[in-house]
């Protein structure tokens, strides 16, 4: 775990990660940053880069090709040491409302969960709630022993690259 200092926004922000039922995974963390800031942080593919992989699994972003928009689409490319292909993961943007709201689809199978991450403002900081719906229990349980458990160092990554922004 890195060291934070005294103060900071890591050492004050915590993300919070949450079963909320069967189905749902809600994880949370407010960003000392405006919601225009975070929300580009998730919508310009060149900042998303900088933040999205968790940096202690040893992955590699090959490509990110998001059109953040409602009906565009995204895919992202992921390489490991452990994987003999990369890996992608793709999907279409159900609803984009700048510095608000994005909702999208996780299509690379059929246990991908609808995705919707939420921007609410108060006083210059952000509350980011990331929700996922899966369509089944097992798909829940999957991602919970997998992926979900990289987002506590996601957001911490995140809040440093917004630190840089703001």
């Amino acid at each position: 775990m890195p060291e934070t200092k005294e103060g900071s926004s890591a050492a004050t922000n915590r993300t919070v990660v949450a079963r909320k039922s069967d189905r749902e995974l809600v994880v949370t963390r407010t960003f000392n940053a405006p919601a225009r800031i975070v929300f580009e942080a998730w919508s310009k593919p060149e900042l998303f880069k900088q933040w999205w992989i968790p940096k202690s699994v040893g992955m590699s972003l090959l490509s990110c090709d998001m059109d953040i928009r409602t009906g565009g689409t995204y895919r992202l490319v992921f390489s490991h040491p452990a994987f003999d292909q990369p890996m992608a993961f793709f999907g279409t943007y159900n609803e984009v409302t700048p510095h608000k709201r994005l909702v999208w689809t996780n299509e690379e199978s059929d246990q991908g969960a609808v995705t919707t991450v939420t921007f609410e403002e108060n006083a210059g900081k952000t509350l980011v709630t990331f929700h996922e719906l899966y369509p089944t229990t097992e798909a829940l349980e999957e991602a919970l022993a997998g992926s979900a458990e990289g987002l506590p160092e996601q957001f911490a990554q995140l809040d440093e690259l917004l630190a840089g922004r703001s």
